[in-house]
């Protein structure tokens, strides 16, 4: 592709989410600089964290991106030498910017695919070895489902990056987030407790580790930072040893998330 053309393309959309650098100076815009940083010190806390469970890379696995956007971390999955990413976005102008990033990129496009669809409903052919959840929990009123759709997708590696409710016990908090398809409407969500995503992985299969943070810049980062967000790598079967590891290096001990000091810790922070 020319440069000329991938400058025009680029600039046809109204809104880049992330950015993209292509050979000869060609980047996708950003409407605010915190969200590059934010997303390189998102990568060091959740996908490094894959790949220490993983062995160091994704290589020969399937990996299937819910939520995809325009398909940064299905990027970073095909960088890690993943075989195969699906990609799946309700959004049509995600979809087209992930297929002109790949496109611009070079990318064997035997190696990918993006998909417009609702992940619910959607008839997936292939199975996965790995599933990246990022910021989809947090958005969606059925919680139970996503679970199972990890299940049937044959995940042994699931990443949830989510914004939690600050409730010590194991329960979903009932919210309200914008409507996708209308921003003047919202409609209701069920947010997790850290506790709630560490039972249901574990009624599917999964051992889970909620992971401490290893962030060197918070700018663009303040749900992080306040511990309103957070991160959990779930594993099982062959991967499962690779997860032990990474509790005993990363993970959050399970008794300081089930107390009242996760919910203090939040309070003194926002104030």
């Amino acid at each position: 592709m020319e440069p000329a053309e991938l400058e025009e393309r680029i600039a046809a959309f109204p809104r880049w989410h992330y950015r993209f650098q292509f050979d000869g100076g060609i980047e996708t815009p950003v409407a605010r600089i915190g969200q590059i940083n934010r997303h390189e010190q998102r990568r060091r806390y959740f996908f490094s964290a894959l790949l220490e469970v993983a062995g160091g890379t994704l290589e020969g696995l399937g990996v299937l991106d819910l939520g995809c956007n325009a398909g940064l971390w299905s990027l970073n999955a095909l960088e890690a030498d993943a075989a195969f990413v699906l990609g799946i976005d309700r959004h049509p102008p995600y979809v087209e910017q992930a297929e002109l990033v790949f496109e611009a990129k070079g990318i064997d496009p035997s190696r990918y695919r993006f998909e417009r669809g609702d992940i619910f409903r959607h008839a997936f052919s292939e199975s996965f070895d790995v599933v990246l959840c990022l910021g989809i929990l947090e958005v969606t009123s059925e919680p139970l489902r996503l679970f199972e759709l990890f299940d049937a997708a044959g995940a042994e590696l699931v990443v949830i990056d989510t914004v939690v409710s600050p409730s010590p016990s194991a329960t979903f908090e009932l919210s309200r987030v914008d409507d996708p398809q209308d921003r003047s409407e919202q409609v209701r969500v069920l947010l997790p407790s850290p506790r709630a995503v560490l039972e249901l992985a574990r009624d599917h299969g999964y051992g889970a580790v909620a992971l401490a943070h290893n962030m060197t810049d918070y700018s663009g980062m303040d749900d992080y930072r306040e511990r309103r967000r957070m991160a959990f790598v779930l594993a099982r079967g062959s991967r499962a040893a690779g997860l032990r590891a990474l509790a005993a290096r990363r993970g959050i001990e399970e008794r300081w998330l089930s107390s009242p000091m996760l919910q203090r810790a939040r309070e003194r922070l926002s104030r």
